[in-house]
């Protein structure tokens, strides 16, 4: 089945009692018992919930995994994952990860004293040179947020495996729609369903997908004990972003190229970072392990003074956090994505004060590329 009939019809989609289309939002807390000796499948909703329980088996329908996990956010999904870890464990992240990401790594997980350890595991090399006789897990953002560096994921895989590690991404960039990391060998995969799997700006959500029934019990349980769940309501609105994914995601990457190529060739651009474009560095490892270079592209302007002037005069795109809407959305890491990151490691990262993130909207490319082109003869 392809994906784009998979995702409408790949899992359970209907109401079991009613034949609805869309699946019910349980807005329940609790749920009366008929046998206190012999408990039904739902008792409370932070243990499970109907309506998160649908988009949790969809999520992994997607992905190819057995089981999905659903969380207050993305962080929540990926604090629930890291915290997971015993003291003394060693995990490796990648170089250019998330900032809130790596605010967690730093600022919290160290506290349980777990040594984190930041690498360009781009680079096998580096990789194995890092690895530890206590290394438990390794971290991956694959393209990476902002600067969309690619890893070759099965070639991380293979190395973990030869050592009994557990491997880690952050699919959010390229959704199921474009990469399944399980596939590849990955453990667990991780979502922001915020951004692309909703896909209209309204929701906070987080997702995990494993194929280790091992994993998922741990995950489970960090799930219910820690108790960073969605609302059903929630839940339900990046079930019915589901049923669009493939669309907006096919529009938006087409999207996303073209501005890619304009911006490539324009003399005010210092640089320009998309996957999809022969001279990225990772061209051809992203186009082995996925089928698209995505939506989201960055580009340096070469000065915050520029930045300024760009932000002020664009018409189109919206200026915010975050990324995966409809709507177009530029972003500048220094202030937003990774502002709680110091100079010193944001610039290591190679965040300039000149760089910009655009995650491409489903909009008219035409108007798009003529509003950036009107913008950049203000520079």
């Amino acid at each position: 089945m392809n994906f784009e009939t998979k995702v409408l019809h790949g899992y359970d989609m209907l109401d079991k009692h009613t034949g609805a289309s869309s699946i019910p939002i349980f807005q329940a807390s609790t749920f009366h018992q008929n046998d206190i000796d012999n408990l039904g499948e739902y008792t409370y909703s932070r243990f499970d919930n109907p309506t998160r329980k649908s988009l949790e088996e969809a999520v992994a329908c997607l992905e190819k995994a057995k089981y999905g996990l659903a969380f207050s956010s993305g962080m929540g999904a990926i604090s629930a994952v890291l915290t997971s870890f015993l003291s003394n464990d060693h995990i490796i992240v990648c170089q250019d990860v998330y900032g809130g990401t790596f605010q967690l790594a730093c600022d919290m997980i160290k506290r349980f004293n777990v040594d984190i350890e930041f690498v360009d595991i781009s680079d096998t090399v580096k990789l194995n040179a890092a690895i530890k006789e206590n290394t438990k897990a390794i971290y991956m953002e694959t393209p990476s947020n902002p600067l969309l560096k690619v890893t070759d994921i099965k070639a991380v895989c293979d190395v973990a495996k030869s050592k009994g590690i557990i491997t880690i991404i952050d699919n959010t960039f390229l959704s199921p729609v474009y990469q399944n990391p399980i596939t590849l060998g990955v453990d667990i995969v991780i979502h922001s369903a915020t951004k692309f799997l909703n896909g209209h700006s309204d929701v906070i959500l987080g997702l995990v997908v494993t194929d280790n029934d091992d994993l998922y019990k741990i995950l489970k349980k960090q799930q219910i004990v820690l108790g960073g769940i969605p609302s059903a309501n929630d839940c339900w609105l990046v079930m019915r972003g589901l049923k669009t994914m493939a669309l907006r995601m096919k529009q938006s990457s087409y999207n996303a190229m073209k501005i890619a190529e304009f911006l490539d060739n324009n003399e005010k651009v210092v640089k320009v970072y998309y996957p999809g474009l022969k001279s990225h560095f990772g061209y051809e490892i992203n186009k082995k392990q996925a089928s698209s270079a995505g939506a989201v592209l960055s580009f340096d302007l070469g000065s915050y003074e520029n930045v300024k002037t760009f932000f002020s005069k664009i018409q189109i795109p919206i200026v915010a956090v975050s990324l995966g809407g409809v709507e177009s959305i530029l972003s500048y890491p220094t202030k937003m994505s990774h502002a709680c990151i110091s100079e010193k490691d944001r610039l290591k990262q190679g965040i300039t004060d000149g760089l910009v993130r655009l995650s491409v909207g489903i909009e008219n490319v035409d108007d798009l590329i003529n509003d950036i082109e009107n913008t950049l003869n203000f520079i």
